[in-house]
């Protein structure tokens, strides 16, 4: 059978695309992989999928398997990928890429040696709203860029205790990314604090005691700055992970209540003789899914969308998540496989958007002294 055959590890979050690869046209098979048996075998019931693997190295030596989705908390991402990549496999793998500058390092060497595709698996490049204003900037409407602000605002209490402590900028892509994206260009410099301090309930393994931690990042190009915040604990609001662009034009910021609400377009009017300073008029935008940038098999993933596996009888409800974007990462990473290119996350791209927060993090440790980051394209 022609196609791809992709395995998918860690099935909490990563049962969500499952869904996605088992309708993808170019996908023939998949094979799952967890250390939980009880998982491993619900999982493969409902989506009647029969190959399960309990250990990524099982998964590994099947030589039939192309590609591997790597799910599994942050602190394997490095050594999974690398096994992956050393395997001979093309790597997709959740974010963010790694946690210090040496693990980066380490994935760029791997996907370079094996001539495999890295793709990290950012949502916000790949969502509705992403798409809408990226459009707006490349029909000049927003005119030159003039500043940039990402926020991801998420209370993790309750959540597994390997995510208390957390340094929060080190898991800063989400809200950078877009940003970077959108202006293409570089984080050359960070400048960043740390605010507030953890309680001891809530203190982890890592050299953290921020419990919020914001950055001035410099970029390399048209003197442009970006400001970001993460936040995971102690932080009085509801989660929000999104971004506000602006332009000599007009700006967009994201909504302020829930994702799928209304971005706010401002409009700048012109000047008026005789009127000091320059108003702005202010719309509500819905912005549109982009359905039309995937296969028919995947455009109707881009809602919550009822589901049956071949084979099943009980559909599953499958939730859209991060604006829309699952389908098209899904998407973006098979088609770089079958079309013999690199992703558009490929892995010196995850490195430039994930080394700004590590340098953040740095930062915020010594107080906000500004540290330098590193080019991994040169």
């Amino acid at each position: 059978m022609s196609g791809l055959r992709i395995g998918v590890v860690g099935l909490g979050f990563g049962t969500a695309f499952l869904p996605l690869y088992l309708s993808h046209p170019d996908v023939h098979g998949v094979a799952i992989c967890d250390a939980d048996p009880t998982v491993l075998g619900a999982v493969g019931d409902q989506h009647a999928i029969e190959d399960r693997f309990d250990t990524l190295e099982a998964m590994l030596a099947d030589d039939t398997i192309d590609a591997v989705h790597i799910a599994t908390p942050v602190r394997f991402h490095v050594e999974h990928s690398v096994a992956v990549l050393n395997a001979g496999k093309h790597c997709a793998c959740a974010v963010p890429m790694a946690t210090d500058f040496e693990g980066l390092r380490r994935i760029i060497g791997a996907q370079r040696s094996s001539g495999r595709n890295y793709m990290m698996m950012e949502t916000m490049v790949f969502g509705r709203e992403f798409f809408y204003v990226r459009d707006l900037y490349e029909r000049g409407e927003l005119g030159p860029l003039s500043f940039l602000r990402g926020m991801h605002i998420q209370n993790l209490d309750n959540f597994p205790r390997y995510w208390y402590g957390y340094p929060p900028l080190t898991y800063s892509t989400h809200a950078l990314s877009p940003l970077l994206a959108l202006s293409g260009a570089r984080v050359v410099r960070a400048t960043a604090l740390g605010s507030g301090r953890l309680t001891p309930d809530r203190m982890g393994d890592f050299p953290n005691t921020f419990p919020t931690e914001s950055a001035l990042f410099r970029l390399d190009r048209d003197d442009l700055a970006a400001e970001v915040t993460v936040s995971f604990f102690q932080f009085g609001r509801a989660y929000q992970e999104g971004f506000h662009v602006y332009g000599q034009d007009a700006g967009v910021e994201w909504p302020q209540t829930h994702e799928g609400d209304d971005l706010s377009v401002f409009r700048l009017e012109p000047v008026r003789g005789g009127h000091w300073g320059r108003s702005a008029r202010m719309e509500r935008v819905q912005p549109p899914d982009r359905a039309d940038l995937l296969p028919a098999e995947l455009a109707p993933f881009t809602h919550r969308h009822e589901w049956t596996p071949p084979g099943v009888r009980e559909p599953i409800t499958v939730h859209s998540g991060h604006s829309g974007s699952h389908p098209h990462l899904v998407h973006e990473f098979v088609s770089s496989i079958v079309r013999h290119r690199r992703p558009l996350v490929d892995a010196v791209t995850a490195a430039a958007w994930t080394a700004p927060g590590i340098a953040g993090h740095a930062s915020a440790l010594h107080n906000g002294d500004a540290v330098e980051v590193p080019d991994f394209g040169a």
